[in-house]
C-alpha cells in the first residue's frame, strides 16, 4: 500500500511542474503575439482548438483506463499499455485516411491547410504515447520521471517555437513545427521504451478498454463544449471586446483548474489503491483535508482577482473583475466532481458519466442562449457555474447509485459548496472596499503562513530526496 506521505510529496511536485509549465505559457504568450501576425496567431489558436477536439475522438482517451487496469492486469501492466498505444495508433490512422479521402470538406470545415492537418495528425499520433508514459509514472508514483518529461516538453516547445519562427520564412509553420517536433521526438523514444517493456499486444485488452473509454469520449467532448460554448455565444451576442474580457477572466480562472489537475495527478492513483482495498474510511479522512486545502487556495485566488487581472491584462481588462469569481468557483466544482469521476472510472461505470456531461453541456447552452442576450457576458459566468454545480450533483448521484456513497462524506461536500458560494459573494462585495479586502488578504496570508509553520516538517519533507 502507498503511504500518504508519498502521495503528498508527489502531489507537491505535480503542482510545481504544472505551475512552471503554465508560467512558461504565460511568459511566452506576449512573445508569440509580437513574433506572429494577428492572422497567424488566430490560425494557430484555431489549430489548437481543432486538435483538442480531434485528439479526444482519434485517441479515445485510452489512458483513462489505466486507473483500473493497473489492478486488473498488475502482472502484465506494460503489455496492457503497449496494447493501448497500438490501438490509439490504429484509430488515428483510420481517421487520418477518412479525412484525407474527404480533403475539400475537412479543409473547409477546419479552416486549416492540408499540410497543417498532416502535422496535426503526426502530433496526435505521438502525443498520446507521451501522455500514457506520464500517466503510468503517476500511477506508479514515479513523480520525478513525470515531472521531468512535463517540464522538458514545455521548455523545448517554447524555445523551439521561438527559434523556428525567427528562422523559417513561414512563421505559422514555424510555430506549429515548434509544437509538434518535441512531442514527436519524445513519442518515438517512449514508443521504443514501451515496445521493449510490453513486448506483446493482446486483443483481449482492447475488448477490456473500449467499453470503458468509449462512453468517456462524449463526456470529454461535452466538457469541451461546456468550456467553449460561452465564449462562442458571447462573440455572437455581445461582440469581440466582451469576448476578450471574458476570455482573459476565464484564463485567469483556470489557475484554479490547474490546482485541481495537479492535485488529481497524485490523488487518483492513491484513490485507486484505497478503492481496490475498500479503505473507505481512509479515503474520507484524506478527502476532508484534500477538499479543505483546495477551497482555501481557490478562495485566495478569488480574493486577489483585481490584482491578477491587472497583471495579466492591464486597466483595459478590469471590467472583467466580476467574471473571475464565479468562473473560479465553477472550477472548484470541477475539482469536486472529478473526485467522483475517479470512482466511476475505477468501477468502469462510464456510461452515466457521459450522459451527465451531455446533460450539463445542453443546460449550459440553453441558459447561455436565454441569459447572455439579456444580461451580457457576465451571465455566462453564472450559467457555467450553475452547470458545473449540476454536473457535481449528477456525479454524486451516479456514485451513490453504484453503491459507493460511503467513499465521500456527502454532507461535508454540501456544506463546502454552500460556504464556498457564500464566501464568493462576500468577496465580490469587497471588490468595492479596497481597505477591507486588503485587511482580509493580510489575514489570509498570516493564516496561510501559520499553516505552513505548523506543518513545516511535512513541507520540508517534500524537498528531501530520501525515499519515503
Amino acid at each position: 500500500m502507498v503511504s500518504n506521505k508519498k502521495v503528498i510529496k508527489s502531489g507537491f511536485w505535480y503542482v510545481f511542474a504544472n505551475f512552471l509549465n503554465k508560467g512558461i505559457v504565460f511568459l511566452t504568450t506576449p512573445i508569440f503575439t509580437r513574433l506572429l501576425t494577428k492572422g497567424d496567431f488566430g490560425l494557430f489558436n484555431n489549430f489548437l482548438s481543432w486538435e483538442s477536439i480531434l485528439l479526444i475522438i482519434v485517441t479515445l482517451n485510452l489512458e483513462s483506463t489505466l486507473i483500473r487496469a493497473k489492478f486488473d492486469y498488475k502482472k502484465h501492466f506494460d503489455s496492457y499499455i503497449l496494447s493501448m498505444i497500438v490501438l490509439s495508433w490504429i484509430n488515428t490512422l483510420i481517421w487520418y485516411l477518412i479525412i484525407n479521402f474527404n480533403n475539400t470538406f475537412f479543409i473547409s470545415l477546419f479552416g486549416i491547410e492540408k499540410k497543417y492537418i498532416n502535422l496535426m495528425f503526426l502530433y496526435m499520433f505521438f502525443l498520446p504515447v507521451v501522455n500514457i508514459f506520464q500517466t503510468r509514472a503517476s500511477f506508479l508514483f514515479e513523480y520525478k520521471a513525470s515531472v521531468f518529461v512535463s517540464i522538458l516538453l514545455s521548455i523545448s516547445t517554447a524555445v523551439g517555437s521561438v527559434l523556428l519562427i525567427q528562422v523559417l520564412p513561414d512563421k505559422l509553420f514555424g510555430r506549429i513545427i515548434g509544437l509538434v517536433l518535441p512531442a514527436v521526438i519524445l513519442g518515438i523514444v517512449f514508443s521504443v521504451y514501451f515496445v521493449s517493456k510490453g513486448k506483446k499486444i493482446r486483443i483481449s485488452y482492447w475488448k477490456y478498454a473500449i467499453p470503458i473509454c468509449l462512453p468517456y469520449v462524449p463526456h470529454l467532448l461535452s466538457m469541451t463544449v461546456l468550456n467553449a460554448a460561452d465564449r462562442i455565444m458571447i462573440n455572437k451576442f455581445c461582440g469581440v471586446e466582451e469576448t476578450a474580457l471574458y476570455s482573459l477572466a476565464y484564463t485567469c480562472g483556470t489557475v484554479v483548474t490547474l490546482f485541481a489537475t495537479s492535485l488529481n495527478g497524485a490523488f487518483s492513483p492513491w484513490l485507486g489503491e484505497m478503492l481496490n482495498n475498500r479503505q473507505f474510511k481512509q479515503i474520507r479522512k484524506v478527502s476532508y483535508i484534500y477538499i479543505g486545502l483546495f477551497f482555501f487556495l481557490a478562495l485566495g485566488i478569488i480574493l486577489l482577482t483585481p490584482e491578477v487581472l491587472f497583471i495579466l491584462g492591464g486597466k483595459s481588462y478590469m471590467d472583467a473583475i466580476y467574471v473571475l469569481a464565479p468562473v473560479s468557483m465553477g472550477c472548484c466544482f470541477q475539482f469536486l466532481y472529478t473526485m467522483f469521476v475517479n470512482v466511476e472510472q475505477f468501477e468502469k461505470e462510464t456510461l452515466g458519466m457521459a450522459i451527465g456531461s451531455v446533460v450539463a453541456a445542453t443546460v449550459n447552452f440553453v441558459l447561455n442562449y436565454i441569459f447572455i442576450p439579456r444580461f451580457g457576458y457576465l451571465a455566462a459566468a453564472y450559467t457555467t457555474l450553475f452547470s458545473f454545480q449540476l454536473l457535481l450533483l449528477i456525479h454524486m448521484y451516479l456514485v451513490k447509485r453504484i453503491g459507493l456513497k460511503e467513499v465521500y462524506d456527502y454532507k461535508f461536500i454540501y456544506g463546502v459548496v454552500v460556504i464556498g458560494i457564500l464566501l464568493m459573494f462576500v468577496i465580490i462585495v469587497l471588490y468595492n472596499h479596497i481597505v477591507i479586502r486588503y485587511i482580509c488578504v493580510i489575514l489570509y496570508a498570516l493564516f496561510f503562513l501559520y499553516l505552513l509553520l505548523k506543518n513545516k516538517d511535512k513541507v520540508l519533507l517534500l524537498f528531501k530526496e530520501r525515499r519515503i
